[in-house]
């Protein structure tokens, strides 16, 4: 059992984060913010494959003015990413986005730090501070020889709490991310000792799909299973809904969450006797839109393929040109290899 570190408790929207509150999976447009429609469009798409916090990025004033509209078509909380502008963060809280994310040290002096503070707290919202490897201040670069390293990250985060706690402002989620893993792990561990806010977790510009995937699984899982970490989002070079899926199979392999299948399915070997590559991934594409918590196993030998997956709810473990269906390790039938896929996606629906 994974023991959480305790932090504080943040209202985004109708969610709740921090505590002992669920980790949310979160992911971000790609589309252009200035088309409403368009973003609306993903973001439902994005809800239905998991998502449970959208960001969107506001580039300019145009961008800014049509949140309110997305806002109202939209059932999950609404993040503005901001940088440079502060006039900006304003417009957004007025607009009633749920979060604003910004780094305060690059949106100007003290006292527009100040207004968008204001401006947030009269409204309830939250503030994310993002700092990566790509934004850390020249003044903290310098100490540590022009080179973004973890404690470099940890001392940029700090520097920006501290400017809105300056202003009595404690509604306040952190990000420090990197695209190196070590690295990005380091961060978090740093920081996590530091503050008590709840941290969002990712690995930067991870890469493609594949690479990606990969990269994000060591970075986010390993934190997630030291305790830290309230809201995830896995950054690829792809559709955000892949993001989407790798992001809950993290959290339902180190079992923080369940949605939706789980998969087992056996690395094939010299007995098996069916073609399990092509039927596993075809389980695999047929049950992708699965919500509820389920267990398939497709296994490619008869004498072990119930046993190892006995915890499994459903399913199929081949013989020579036979496969079994079984359900929590006890066998219902023996079907044709032919057969295997639709039998066993006919006992998933009964379930």
């Amino acid at each position: 059992m994974i023991k959480r570190r305790e932090t504080k408790v943040i209202k985004i929207g109708s969610q709740k984060i921090g505590g002992n509150n669920p980790i949310l999976v979160q992911s971000m447009c790609n589309t252009d913010t200035h088309d409403a429609a368009a973003t609306v469009k993903q973001i439902n798409a994005l809800q239905k494959a998991g998502c449970e916090i959208i960001r969107v990025a506001v580039l300019n004033m145009a961008a800014a003015k049509k949140l309110g509209q997305i806002k109202k078509q939209i059932q999950i909380p609404l993040v503005a990413d901001i940088h440079f502008d502060y006039q900006l963060a304003l417009e957004a809280i007025q607009q009633g986005v749920d979060k604003i994310r910004i780094n305060p040290g690059n949106i100007g002096s003290e006292d527009k730090i100040k207004m968008v503070v204001e401006a947030a707290k009269k409204k309830k919202v939250p503030i994310r501070i993002g700092v990566n490897s790509g934004s850390v201040e020249k003044r903290i670069l310098a100490k540590y020889k022009n080179k973004a390293t973890a404690l470099a990250l940890t001392e940029s985060a700090l520097y920006h709490v501290k400017l809105l706690e300056k202003f009595d402002f404690k509604d306040i989620v952190i990000s420090i991310k990197a695209s190196d893993v070590n690295r990005t792990i380091a961060a978090y561990q740093l920081l996590s000792k530091k503050v008590r806010y709840p941290l969002h977790l990712g690995v930067t510009e991870a890469g493609t799909k594949w690479i990606g995937t990969i990269k994000s699984a060591i970075g986010i899982g390993s934190l997630l299973n030291q305790g830290i970490g309230d809201t995830i989002r896995v950054s690829l070079t792809d559709d955000p809904i892949e993001e989407v899926r790798v992001g809950w199979e993290i959290l339902k392999d180190l079992r923080l969450r369940k949605r939706g299948r789980v998969l087992i399915s056996c690395p094939t070997c010299g007995r098996t006797q069916i073609n399990l590559i092509p039927l596993a991934q075809a389980v695999e594409k047929a049950t992708e839109h699965i919500t509820k918590p389920i267990t398939i196993a497709v296994m490619g030998c008869i004498v072990n393929g119930p046993g190892e997956a006995r915890e499994a709810d459903i399913g199929v473990a081949g013989g020579k040109g036979v496969g079994v269906i079984f359900k929590k390790g006890k066998t219902l039938r023996t079907v044709k290899e032919k057969d295997l896929l639709k039998e066993l996606l006919a006992e998933i629906n009964k379930l």
